[in-house]
């Protein structure tokens, strides 16, 4: 039963799977829902990516829609105002570009293009509305997605969020010495170094202006919420390293659990595909008890109170939406263009990436 039944969301049909990465249980058990403002989520979205320089209008035309961006969104934040929902499709849009990017310095041999970029993204994630109108387009839409989700909650949130993404640009930058140097993390370096590479707290942070709360911190760590928080993100990354394996492995890439799996445990790619699904199988199952725990420690903070109310109820609608990162991100791995590496004219190269870099040619 879904934590929080009250949400005004459609329901969604989706795309075969293929039976090697095929979850019943998420299926089954987890139900997909889209917000209903996602076909002007998806307009506007478009619109911001030509607006901000980040995709040519060829490319737009061609690859936005079916790269499913915003589809992803509109699965995860259930419930929230219509400005939140738009403010973090742009920001998760602009982040798939910046990770092509990044991509791309690594693969055409780009160092100083990158730290480049990493210092720019530094400052004007400490100074948004300085960075406006920066030269670089990655740099200026950034900017403007910091910018308008500053705007929801307070401070203490806005300087979190800032916390967590300077991490998440260092991490990628030890992604990229990793990746030139042809370092294959272990497979505890990896799971580390994953949870900063796919943002798992900025995901968490950005339940909290969908539910148009902020949380505190004493439920932030409370044992149980951290849990289901951590799970829901770990299934994501997790199974979109089962996913994009072959796309990886032909990009030479260092970074996944199952090249992890292969190159320090030893195992045969059958015996690491099959390994990384277990371990993605055993996040939804630990989901589910961590999720009947979250929704035990809501009814104690709903002690009669009008503020215990309203706590429980966002923490509730962020359980939910936790609850929605398993189906979203799993109908997203076969809907989208961007892991469909067997229909690119070349394998290593995705056709709506742009190969140049700002600062460096």
């Amino acid at each position: 039963m879904p934590a929080f039944s009250q949400s005004t969301s459609t329901t969604y049909t989706s795309a075969l799977v293929p039976p090697a990465l095929s979850l019943p249980v998420i299926e089954a058990e987890f139900p997909r829902q889209l917000h209903p403002y996602w076909p002007r989520l998806q307009e506007n979205t478009r619109v911001w990516l030509l607006e901000m320089r980040l995709m040519s209008a060829a490319k737009v035309e061609a690859y936005a829609d079916g790269l499913c961006y915003t589809d992803l969104m509109a699965g995860f934040y259930i419930g929230a105002p219509d400005e939140v929902l738009q403010a973090i499709a742009d920001y998760s849009a602009w982040f798939f570009v910046w990770d092509d990017r990044h991509d791309r310095d690594v693969i055409h041999g780009r160092p100083v293009a990158w730290q480049l970029l990493r210092t720019r993204l530094h400052a004007a994630l400490d100074s948004p509305k300085e960075h406006l109108y920066h030269q670089d387009p990655l740099v200026a839409g950034f900017a403007d997605s910091v910018v308008r989700l500053y705007s929801f909650l307070g401070e203490g949130w806005n300087a979190r969020f800032a916390e967590h993404f300077h991490t998440v640009i260092e991490a990628y930058d030890q992604e990229f010495r990793n990746r030139v140097s042809g370092i294959v993390p272990t497979v505890e370096e990896y799971l580390e170094l994953r949870r900063n590479t796919f943002a798992h707290w900025i995901w968490l942070d950005l339940l909290e202006p969908s539910a148009e709360y902020e949380l505190p911190i004493a439920v932030r760590e409370n044992p149980a919420y951290r849990r289901a928080a951590l799970l829901c993100q770990d299934f994501a990354a997790w199974y979109n390293d089962l996913c994009s394996l072959p796309k990886e492995i032909a990009g030479d890439e260092v970074h996944n659990l199952g090249i992890s799996l292969i190159h320090h445990e030893g195992m045969r790619l059958e015996e690491s595909v099959k390994e990384v699904r277990r371990r993605v199988e055993e996040c939804v199952t630990e989901f589910l008890d961590a999720e009947k725990e979250v929704l035990r420690y809501a009814e104690r903070i709903d002690n009669g109170s009008a503020r215990g109310a309203e706590l429980a109820a966002a923490v509730r609608a962020c359980l939910f939406n936790m609850r929605n990162w398993f189906s979203s991100v799993y109908w997203f791995h076969h809907e989208s263009g961007r892991y469909m590496v067997d229909s690119w004219d070349d394998r290593t190269t995705p056709p709506y990436v742009n190969n140049e870099a700002a600062g460096e040619k």
